[in-house]
């Protein structure tokens, strides 16, 4: 009887470590985003509303904006500032077709904030 007992706290243990630690990777998949500064060509993105830039460092970012009016600045070199939502794993995947075809990936969302136009022709 007392194998038993120790065997179903044994199990319980087990059990509640495993809780505990999906609960830290979930943590960490939605962690905080980080804020960001990106310059490059302004351009149209996959998805209506959506536009990206590829930087200077040749990452490509996808952008969305409430606050700046980023259709003004279509095909315009500009510095876009804001929050970076990196990618996650599973979003990759799934656009992985998408970008097999521009033969880039994603580094990345920005939710622009505030934008600077460096100038009006991209080179």
């Amino acid at each position: 009887m007392e194998k038993l007992i120790r065997c179903f706290v044994g199990i319980a243990f087990v059990l509640a470590l495993d809780v505990y630690v999906a609960q830290i990777a979930s943590a960490q998949e939605k962690s905080p985003s980080s804020k960001t500064t990106v310059t490059g060509c302004l351009q149209k993105g996959d998805e209506a509303g959506e536009y990206s830039i590829t930087g200077e460092d040749g990452k490509t970012y996808g952008l969305r904006s409430k606050a700046v009016n980023l259709s003004e600045h279509l095909g315009h070199k500009v510095t876009v500032m804001g929050t970076l939502r990196p990618e996650s794993a599973e979003k990759e995947k799934g656009e992985a077709a998408e970008h097999v075809k521009k033969e880039t990936a994603e580094a990345g969302d920005i939710r622009v904030t505030s934008l600077k136009m460096v100038s009006e022709q991209c080179k």
